[in-house]
């Protein structure tokens, strides 16, 4: 008996050890993002102290097996039972550290723990490979076998109490059995309240890494996975009947004169889309940010339109993509381009652009496969896809692809020869992290964000001798330029990932197309990725009622509102407010709207979010 009891205290004591054990390396890797947002010592140690419940729920869930063996040892002892338990362990113990790593070497770029998307990714693991630096890589992988190493060294030295030769006490067994499970699922369970425990258990801090560290990483993925699979046939986001969520919707949306105003020379230009890699608002010193990171980007605001209230719906590429190119808002939990049968059904900005005789072309010195952008890339309609399979060996490339420099100048050597009109769309490559770009430090401050900024400066640096070049092409004094960020970065300014200010982005019309009134201004209206599809297809005189998602923002009646979303959230916003919502905790994280407004906001959020999320299902 004695035995039995201190196998499964043992255990559960090392799991909560290993757990914290595992957190101490988190909180020492990105000591970096701590120092950078002034985290005192007596806040993060406060991991280790709201950690517990669920780390403790955590380690109910890994001794069932254990148990379980402990359960026929109990009536019959073998020496391979003991075995099988530590080979259990030593299971687990892999898993969970991979876990954790993984969230090393996402948390910088992602802002989350590991989320069930992420195993998407994993269909194409030269990708993730490539999307760290060589000697992050290494790090990691020391790490991951750091942990696992020496937890199971210190498992099977310190904590597992082998199972031996025990006589049969029937009693002991038979209460064993009966109360030893009552007591896991309460632990489990996080007690016997009505409401089983969840990671908002562990959410204590106003610093968003602060409550990662503290949320265990293998409970957490469990329920990403486990709300993915259940919710399959039924929206999480559901807050109201749905006739009532379109109703909202529709208001959002009503406009009382579908007009527009014209900002172009003629309704056929030609359209040069360059989608920037991760450019954060606070890159340009016009919306916020420090002077000398992007002064061509500054320079260009000069010929263009500024729209300075932009807003990224979503963080990662692929969802930049659907918005841009589909007009389709991100969401939670998964994008609609990993899933071609999805993605396909979206309506297609190229498409609407061929049936005009546009020619379109699509330029990427990387893989397109990540997050499965050709497939949809492909699905748009793109008429040419140039990746970095095209490019010779005569342009450098850094661990991701082809530098900037050489793709622009691809680029503008093939639109030498291309039929007009053509819409040809760039996607930057150099300012995504592992920052390999060739061009020594020019700017040397920054703290966790220094090679960031020093990569988004290379990219501004080839928009440059771009644009230099460009001026003296036969299509240049008709085409409209755009210049727009797939998504936001983490900056120098380590704003919250919940907040409206990480996702600001930088969003640029340009060219001698536009009509001399409107060159070298700036608009303030909120707009979105999702709102360029209506916006473009309006100046051609062109239908844009399939994307019903976007708005056409030259419509002096244009709704005011932006959205954008969270791991398992939302964020709106109105001219009065900012309301931003976590489903995972049920709660509010900000609210800046007035009190009169405040319900209004959280009815618009939510419906918004109920039909996006509902619809993206139904495809």
């Amino acid at each position: 008996m004695k035995q039995i009891l201190l196998s499964l205290a043992k255990q559960i004591l090392f799991w909560l050890l290993f757990f914290a054990f595992a957190r101490t390396i988190f909180l020492m890797y990105h000591f970096r993002l701590l120092a950078a947002e002034s985290i005192s010592m007596y806040d993060t140690l406060g991991v280790y102290w709201f950690s517990l419940k669920l780390d403790l729920a955590t380690a109910c869930y890994f001794i069932l097996i254990p148990f379980l063996i402990t359960l026929i040892q109990s009536v019959y002892s073998p020496a391979w039972l003991n075995i099988m338990n530590k080979v259990y362990t030593a299971i687990i113990i892999l898993g969970y550290s991979i876990i954790t790593t993984a969230e090393l070497g996402i948390y910088a770029e992602w802002k989350t723990k590991l989320p069930f998307k992420a195993f998407l990714y994993l269909e194409h693991p030269s990708e993730v490979f490539n999307s760290a630096s060589t000697g992050k890589f290494f790090i990691l992988l020391f790490l991951l076998a750091l942990q696992v190493l020496l937890a199971f060294y210190i498992y099977n030295k310190f904590f597992y109490a082998p199972v031996t030769k025990l006589k049969r006490n029937l009693i002991f067994s038979t209460v064993f059995l009966l109360v030893t499970p009552i007591l896991l699922v309460l632990g489990m369970r996080g007690g016997a309240q009505q409401i089983p425990i969840n990671q908002s258990e562990s959410y204590y801090s106003k610093y968003t890494i602060l409550n990662m560290a503290a949320v265990n990483s293998g409970f957490n993925l469990y329920i990403s996975v486990f709300e993915n699979l259940t919710n399959l046939g039924t929206n999480p986001f559901a807050a109201y009947p749905d006739a009532e969520a379109r109703a909202v919707v529709s208001q959002i949306y009503s406009i009382p004169a579908d007009t527009t105003i014209q900002i172009l020379k003629n309704n056929r230009p030609n359209i040069v889309l360059i989608i920037l890699e991760s450019w954060s608002a606070d890159l340009v010193e016009s919306l916020g940010g420090e002077s000398g990171i992007t002064p061509q980007f500054r320079k260009l605001e000069g010929g263009g339109i500024l729209f300075t209230s932009a807003i990224s719906s979503g963080a990662r590429s692929e969802q930049g993509m659907a918005s841009i190119f589909g007009g389709f808002p991100a969401t939670p939990f998964s994008s609609i381009t990993v899933q071609p049968d999805k993605s396909a059904k979206l309506p297609s900005l190229i498409k609407e652009f061929a049936g005009l005789g546009y020619t379109t072309s699509f330029y990427f010195g990387g893989q397109l496969i990540y997050g499965n952008i050709k497939g949809y890339i492909i699905a748009t309609g793109f008429n040419k896809i140039r990746e970095i399979y095209d490019f010779g060996d005569d342009v450098l490339k850094g661990k991701l692809g082809v530098h900037d420099e050489f793709v622009l100048s691809r680029q503008l050597s093939e639109l030498h020869n291309e039929k007009q009109p053509f819409f040809s769309a760039l996607f930057t490559l150099s300012s995504h992290s592992p920052f390999d770009e060739p061009m020594e430090e020019v700017l040397h401050w920054g703290k966790n964000e220094r090679k960031y900024i020093n990569s988004a400066y290379y990219t501004d640096r080839c928009l440059g001798e771009y644009f230099k070049k460009a001026e003296l092409e036969p299509w240049y004094a008709n085409t409209l330029f755009i210049l727009v960020a797939d998504h936001s970065h983490n900056s120098y300014r380590n704003w919250d990932f919940n907040s409206p200010e990480y996702h600001h982005i930088p969003l640029l019309f340009y060219g001698d197309v536009l009509k001399d009134e409107f060159r070298g201004t700036k608009c303030s209206k909120m707009i979105a990725h999702t709102d360029i599809p209506a916006t473009l297809l309006a100046q051609l005189g062109h239908d844009h009622s399939n994307f019903h998602w976007s708005r056409d923002i030259m419509n002096p009646y244009s709704p005011e509102f932006n959205y954008f979303t969270m791991d398992n959230g939302l964020g709106w916003i109105r001219p009065s407010g900012v309301w931003t919502y976590d489903y995972t905790t049920s709660s509010v994280v900000l609210n800046t709207f007035p009190a009169n407004e405040q319900k209004k906001a959280m009815t618009e959020g939510k419906a918004y979010l109920q039909r996006v999320f509902q619809e993206y299902m139904d495809y």
